[in-house]
């Protein structure tokens, strides 16, 4: 069970101070009329959602206390930690946002290895902070001791918490080493079952459903294991049947009902486990399963049958997965596991579904259950979405750039004087017949009518003397405009060009991984091809001695 969070700042390789750079090329027009309170809230969504570009060019317009720690925040999530950890200690010596910027400093501190320093700031956070931000600081904590060994100072500081996801996956992990230690079971039982009571409190339902799952089947399997077996079945029926630990507890559930000598019941389970894809845990061991039932309620042609179906079933996980590598190999990663799952009319090795019964989501799933995998992933999808706003950007200083040279050539065409004699010339005969009225005005309202009159042929004409020296300014204007506009799409492209060279690097890495998780799991398809070559073979073995008995006379 992969329960642990890795909070620890994954190392980058560059493309942050990327985006720092072109959010800094961007065009400033908006940010003015953006209120302040509307800064913060933009930059709290980037920050969630990782879009940083978008909001660092008002980066250095953020005021107030909370200000400062969301510009503080995007320096971290940007990739300038050195300013960054200088604002934050800055930060945690003043009044507000101490515990959340010793959090962000905690976190960092354990993702370089610095473990000492790390829970000084993280006790800081813990003492200081409210919240979410208190919680995982104590999280954090109890995970510092666990990790050194210190159990019960870990269940002092679990203690301490409020009920919630945090406290509830802090008793998971602990009852992990409860389970490791203890030859009873009973520590880890008690530890898990605080954790459910703990995750009831979570607010998020889906997050909240998924951990429930987890711990439920934890829960069985340790009980199964020291001969529980009601007890293991009575959690596993409280499994949700739409999660990603529902396969697995299917498998559970059919294996403590076999123990129990239900064997019709326990065929039902796998039967049900083997409708999910064999990438996730329980399934491969459910087709197996099938077999033993029959084996044991004394159906040895149906056994045979079913060994015989798993091991075919394996063999064609097998093509399938080398298929997924050679897809791998030529496409990427990316393109193969991530993009191809977003599309649903694409065709891949299998029909595609968003659900959890479908093989492309399976083996997402089960491969960005590991931390390096994540990384790797949203490390791909980050770069390619910020070559996508390159593009867009792109677009948009093209068409800037024509309209620009639209514009000059008029001018330039009209030598630069568009209609100027023309203007005077009629400037020139209206004062003339508006002096003519005012000769022969008679009352005073004509008198008010002809003075306002004389008053705005005094402002055109005023308009009209610095009218020809801004219209002889404007070419010189729209050159200057254009030379920056190219000049700007120039670094456009050369940060392009830089994207693609680290996207490229970032997908090798991926590769890397997803190669090397493919090869794992079809090398778990060839163990499970062994394994039911084996009860095959031990079944005809036992076939044939026993026809070899009843032919004695």
């Amino acid at each position: 069970m992969r329960s642990r969070l890795l909070n620890a700042r994954p190392p980058e390789i560059g493309f942050l101070t990327l985006t720092l750079l072109i959010a800094l090329a961007m065009p400033l027009q908006a940010s003015s009329s953006i209120s302040e309170d509307q800064k913060a809230g933009l930059t709290r969504y980037a920050l969630a959602t990782g879009q940083l570009a978008s909001v660092l060019r008002f980066a250095d317009s953020l005021k107030g206390e909370t200000g400062q720690f969301l510009r503080a925040h995007l320096l971290l999530e940007s990739g300038q930690v050195p300013e960054s950890v200088a604002a934050l200690g800055r930060i945690t010596e003043g009044q507000y946002h101490r515990g959340e910027a010793g959090l962000l400093l905690g976190q960092l501190m354990l993702g370089k290895g610095e473990m000492a320093e790390a829970e000084k700031w993280l006790e800081l956070a813990a003492e200081t902070g409210f919240g979410e931000t208190r919680q995982k600081a104590l999280y954090q904590l109890a995970e510092l001791a666990r990790s050194a060994g210190g159990t019960d100072k870990a269940g002092k500081i679990l203690a301490d918490m409020d009920e919630g996801y945090w406290a509830a996956v802090g008793y998971l992990n602990l009852s992990s080493d409860y389970a490791r230690e203890d030859l009873n079971p009973a520590r880890a039982l008690v530890a898990l079952r605080v954790a459910l009571a703990m995750a009831e409190k979570d607010e998020l339902r889906d997050r909240n459903a998924e951990l429930r799952s987890r711990l439920l089947v934890r829960a069985s399997y340790l009980s199964y294991q020291h001969g529980e077996y009601e007890k293991a079945i009575s959690f596993l029926e409280k499994v949700s049947l739409e999660t990603y630990s529902t396969p697995q507890a299917l498998y559970l559930h059919g294996l403590a009902l076999s123990e129990r000598g239900n064997q019709r019941s326990a065929m039902q389970s796998w039967h049900r486990a083997k409708k999910y894809p064999l990438a996730y845990p329980g399934v491969a061991d459910a087709w197996i399963g099938m077999g033993r039932g029959y084996d044991l309620s004394g159906y040895l042609g149906q056994a045979g049958e079913a060994y015989l179906a798993a091991n075919a079933a394996y063999e064609s996980e097998r093509v399938t997965l080398r298929k997924l590598a050679d897809r791998i190999s030529a496409q990427g990663a990316y393109k193969a596991l991530v993009e191809d799952a977003r599309d649903s009319d694409l065709e891949w090795f299998l029909a595609d579904s968003r659900t959890l019964t479908q093989p492309r989501m399976a083996y997402l799933l089960e491969f960005l259950e590991k931390p390096a995998a994540q990384r790797a992933v949203s490390r791909v999808a980050r770069l390619v979405e910020l070559g996508r706003t390159l593009d867009r950007q792109a677009g948009d200083l093209t068409v800037f750039i024509e309209t620009l040279e639209q514009q000059l050539g008029r001018l330039t065409g009209s030598g630069g004087q568009p209609a100027m004699p023309g203007l005077l010339r009629q400037q020139d005969i209206l004062e003339k017949a508006v002096d003519g009225v005012s000769n022969v005005t008679k009352n005073e309202l004509q008198k008010q009518q002809i003075k306002k009159l004389h008053q705005s042929l005094a402002a055109t004409a005023e308009a009209l003397e610095s009218l020809d020296a801004r219209v002889a300014r404007r070419p010189a204007e729209l050159r200057k405009q254009l030379q920056q506009s190219r000049a700007l799409k120039a670094r456009t492209q050369q940060h392009r060009n830089e994207t693609d060279r680290l996207t490229a690097r970032a997908e090798e890495l991926l590769d890397a991984l997803a190669l090397k998780y493919v090869a794992e799991q079809e090398q778990r398809m060839a163990f499970a091809v062994d394994k039911t070559e084996q009860q095959i073979a031990h079944l005809y073995e036992y076939l044939a001695l026993k026809n070899l008995e009843e032919a004695k006379p």
